[in-house]
């Protein structure tokens, strides 16, 4: 799994940030909404999501309570199949996130704007962000999709969903898998973050599993590793290489 590539990186500036997504996509957006939340930005920041309901919103009390840290920030959620007492339990509106409802919202139309998301909500959203004065250079995409699992040497690799590993529970951090939208504490039965994937059948990327070829890179969204061996080179800023590294906190990786 690679990190967010090109120009879908938070730029450094004082103006309104928009930080639009749906489903999953999620994860790169609330990576910037941590890094907003840990300088304590003073700039205008808009949150936009949208979603099912409330089994399919991840992160739902992070962003919640990032925003609520921010002096300057505004939450809208949008449900398209949640029931009435769903939607007023996070204050959603009813339906998707639209054009129509984009524009209704009155975004400023010098704001700075990040997008992830199913490939036609991105475009919907381009668009919309342009019709309402937003500059084409001040939108930035990520289309979330993930890369093909790389296991060398396992010719048949389970098909099953990602579930919780067999056992008693762990008593360490929590690794959050967020694709496969699963905690599992960490525990003992584990040497790293990729033993624990492997146990949890979530679809991973390796093959040197000892931090030399980084084909186990992946994005680091939130929390603290450290590594058990070191790596021949370390990742960069944001990313982790999961075939040595161990959690020391509460983490949550683009798995």
């Amino acid at each position: 799994m690679a990190a967010p590539r090109g120009d879908f990186v938070l730029a450094d500036g004082t103006g309104p940030v928009l930080l639009l997504s749906a489903g999953i996509g999620v994860t790169p957006v609330l990576s910037m909404l941590y890094q907003l939340a840990k300088k304590r930005s003073e700039r205008e920041v808009w949150w936009l999501y949208g979603a099912r309901g409330p089994r399919e919103h991840p992160f739902a009390a992070q962003a919640h309570s990032l925003l609520a840290s921010l002096p300057h920030a505004s939450e809208h959620v949008f449900y398209s199949a949640a029931t009435p007492a769903e939607r007023d339990r996070v204050h959603a509106a009813d339906g998707h996130l639209t054009a129509k409802a984009l524009a209704a919202l009155a975004v400023p139309p010098d704001a700075t704007a990040y997008i992830c998301g199913p490939a036609s909500f991105m475009a919907d959203m381009q668009q919309a962000l342009t019709t309402i004065g937003v500059a084409s250079a001040a939108i930035h995409t990520e289309l979330f999709g993930a890369l093909p699992s790389i296991n060398p040497g396992i010719t048949s690799r389970s098909s099953k969903p990602p579930h919780q590993p067999p056992g008693p529970p762990g008593t360490g951090p929590g690794v959050t898998f967020a694709r496969s939208g699963i905690t599992v504490p960490f525990g003992d039965d584990w040497g790293n973050v990729l033993d624990l994937a492997d146990a949890c059948d979530v679809p991973t990327r390796w093959s040197c599993r000892t931090g030399v070829c980084h084909t186990c890179i992946t994005t680091l969204v939130s929390g603290d590793i450290t590594y058990n061996p070191a790596p021949l080179e370390p990742p960069p800023d944001g990313n982790v290489l999961i075939c040595c590294a161990r959690p020391t906190t509460d983490i949550v990786v683009d798995l």
